[in-house]
């Protein structure tokens, strides 16, 4: 990519310099130059896609989106169609809370969701389209963002990896980043039982991004009972940890039929200087 501006000609996206780039048939764009990969296939791997899409949709993490939409709905225009991207936004679920509680308050938004994992578009897209196509879906990377600089009302990392530079680039002036991380305790009983030892708990100051002030930050804490194998196995699925765990971590889990576990999320608002 150029830099320069993509318009959309049927099913493709093309600049004035002549660069196209084809929508694929399941509804995303593929924006991630090769050269840019880090790996044959970046990102989270098909697996742990459909883990997260069946624990999501059971609505396990509906306070977290709940929060989420509330506060960024709160703060973007409504005089006009409000801009906002997921980068890192996985298979789709919380730019789909959002779109339908802005549905709800007459809000008008222009949303882009944003993965490094073509399987997470490819979940996103699809999910999206059944409901008729209402947002872009794009592979690529938070470090190089095809997105024109100083165009965004909102910008939503949830537990993604956020680059600040790219993200006060794009965002306008006086615009919010929307940004979860886990809290201390977050799944402090799944961790008990699959690992030998873990860290004690600490308390989490927020970042200060160089390019950003920070104006909030609110805890999303609650317990959640899951009650049934799979709802557990695709709770270690969809997070790191089942790769950082032993063989022996993993089988515990995996014997696990219920499980009463704490949900612990920080939501931070950082205003664009």
């Amino acid at each position: 990519m150029d830099g320069n501006a993509l318009t959309r000609h049927g099913t493709t996206w093309r600049c004035a310099s002549g660069h196209s780039f084809d929508i694929a048939r399941q509804g995303y764009t593929h924006l991630l130059p090769v050269q840019k990969k880090r790996s044959a296939d970046p990102g989270d791997s098909k697996m742990m896609v459909a883990a997260r899409q069946r624990f999501l949709n059971a609505g396990h993490y509906q306070p977290i989106a709940d929060a989420l939409s509330r506060t960024v709905l709160a703060e973007l225009p409504t005089n006009t169609t409000a801009s906002c991207l997921d980068a890192g936004c996985g298979e789709g679920y919380y730019l789909r809370q959002l779109r339908t509680a802005a549905g709800g308050d007459g809000h008008s938004l222009a949303l882009m969701g944003l993965d490094i994992s073509k399987w997470a578009v490819l979940s996103a897209a699809k999910q999206a389209a059944t409901i008729s196509p209402w947002a872009n879906w794009v592979v690529g990377s938070n470090a190089n963002l095809p997105v024109l600089s100083n165009t965004l009302n909102g910008l939503l990392c949830i537990f993604g990896f956020p680059v600040y530079s790219e993200f006060a680039r794009v965002l306008k002036p006086g615009s919010i980043l929307y940004q979860v991380d886990t809290g201390p305790d977050h799944l402090r009983e799944l961790r008990d039982i699959i690992y030998p030892r873990i860290r004690p708990a600490r308390t989490v100051e927020p970042q200060q991004p160089a390019e950003f002030t920070h104006r909030s930050s609110i805890s999303i804490h609650y317990r959640l009972t899951l009650t049934d194998t799979a709802a557990i196995a695709d709770l270690l699925a969809m997070t790191p940890h089942l790769y950082r765990t032993t063989a022996e971590g993993r089988a515990k889990a995996s014997a696990l039929t219920t499980l009463e576990v704490t949900v612990d999320a920080i939501l931070s608002r950082f205003e664009r200087h």
